[in-house]
């Protein structure tokens, strides 16, 4: 059996789409790849998918053409976190504190790695690393 490679997508659910896709289109610059009153998908560094999901709008299945997308859903606020180059965060914290988002914390890591947490409008915490965080990042 082959090893998995990798995560490719990551599920945030939303009270308000428009206001999610502004915040995550705007504020962080991330591309808009597809979406709808119910989902929005969005390119990360043009190897990884967010997607944005409206709460209480995948209750059901999803028939496509291709198949069936099973239900999901969440409630409360979850946690990601997005890889940044070395020496950006600063650059990072002007830009969201120009959007008027708040930073919660900054964390400096055994490793060397640095860390900016700050949430989206739906609550959900979000974190800046720069490598030097993990073992393995």
């Amino acid at each position: 059996m082959q090893p998995i490679t990798g995560i490719i997508e990551t599920a945030l659910y939303t009270e308000n789409m428009d206001r999610a896709v502004h915040f995550y289109r705007t504020v962080l610059g991330f591309t808009s790849l597809t979406g709808d009153a119910r989902f929005h998908a969005f390119s990360v560094a043009e190897r990884h998918v967010l997607l944005l999901f409206l709460t209480g709008g995948s209750l059901t299945a999803a028939t496509l053409p291709g198949g069936v997308i099973p239900p999901h859903d969440g409630t409360g606020t979850t946690h990601v976190g997005f890889s940044a180059a070395p020496g950006s965060l600063d650059e990072w914290e002007a830009q969201l504190q120009a959007h008027g988002v708040a930073i919660e914390s900054r964390m400096t890591w055994d490793r060397g790695g640095q860390s900016l947490y700050f949430r989206d409008p739906d609550g959900h915490l979000l974190e800046l690393l720069t490598p030097g965080v993990w073992a393995i990042y």
